[in-house]
């Protein structure tokens, strides 16, 4: 039996200002962008290479925005994906070396936070 996760909720208070941030400067892919009804819209990114996307909208949750924390993307060089974020004016801390990982991250417009790590060489 397979459970893939394949789709988290990522509460925002502006879904324009969310989907750009996400779209533009961080680059994921916008699957999906439908107002359903006045109160449901329903907008679906993807991380370049992933096969988990987030959802941003209005009536997908009740949790406030900015309230997610950990959520986390895998990168082959952590470096280069702080460069990129760097670039398209996405604060991100330098990379920090951890036993398990290199990490940086970033935090959208609302909150929500994210940790950008590349895997330790022995996990190749």
């Amino acid at each position: 039996m397979d459970f893939r996760l394949e789709l988290v909720i990522v509460p925002v208070g502006d879904v324009d200002r969310a989907k750009a941030f996400y779209a533009e400067q961080v680059g994921f892919v916008v699957d999906h962008d439908q107002q359903v009804s006045d109160e449901l819209r329903f907008v679906q990114l993807t991380p370049p290479g992933s096969a988990c996307s987030i959802a941003v909208g209005t009536g997908l949750t009740d949790a406030p925005p900015g309230s997610v924390k950990g959520l986390q993307v895998v990168v082959d060089d952590a470096d280069a994906a702080r460069a990129f974020l760097v670039e398209h004016g996405v604060e991100a801390p330098e990379v920090q070396d951890l036993p398990w990982g290199r990490f940086t991250g970033f935090t959208d417009p609302d909150g929500n936070e994210w940790a950008v790590q590349q895997l330790p060489a022995w996990r190749g």
